[in-house]
């Protein structure tokens, strides 16, 4: 064999970048199952509505101040609702990308991969 060859297995920088592709995918599974299993809340209104959604996206609990409850203005209420659900859904959708930067941010080998 000649000089600087290698003996089977893959040579010293892959077998490298395969254990660091090995470990960021250790790595990207740990952090998927932490995000599924945190909930985010959000209220509006002043606290007066509330929703919680679980990290995959499933909503938990609306919770409604019964004084907002209004019958003459239905309208504001919806408003409140939707308010708190999709500052819930930004809330999840926030910690998963900050989430992703921190992984990324150990992808020195892997330029452009995500």
């Amino acid at each position: 064999m000649a000089k600087g060859g290698f003996r089977g297995g893959l040579p010293g920088n892959q077998a490298n970048m395969m254990r660091q592709a090995q470990k960021m995918q250790q790595e990207f599974l740990k952090m998927q199952q932490e995000l599924e299993s945190t909930d985010f809340e959000f209220t509006s209104g002043g606290g007066a509505v509330k929703a919680v959604i679980t990290g995959t996206r499933e909503f938990k609990e609306i919770t409604i101040d019964p004084e907002v409850v209004d019958p003459e203005d239905v309208e504001m209420l919806q408003d409140l609702i939707l308010a708190a659900v999709n500052g819930a859904l930004k809330a999840a959708d926030d910690k998963t990308s900050e989430s992703m930067a921190k992984l990324q941010g150990g992808l020195g080998g892997f330029p452009g991969m995500f």
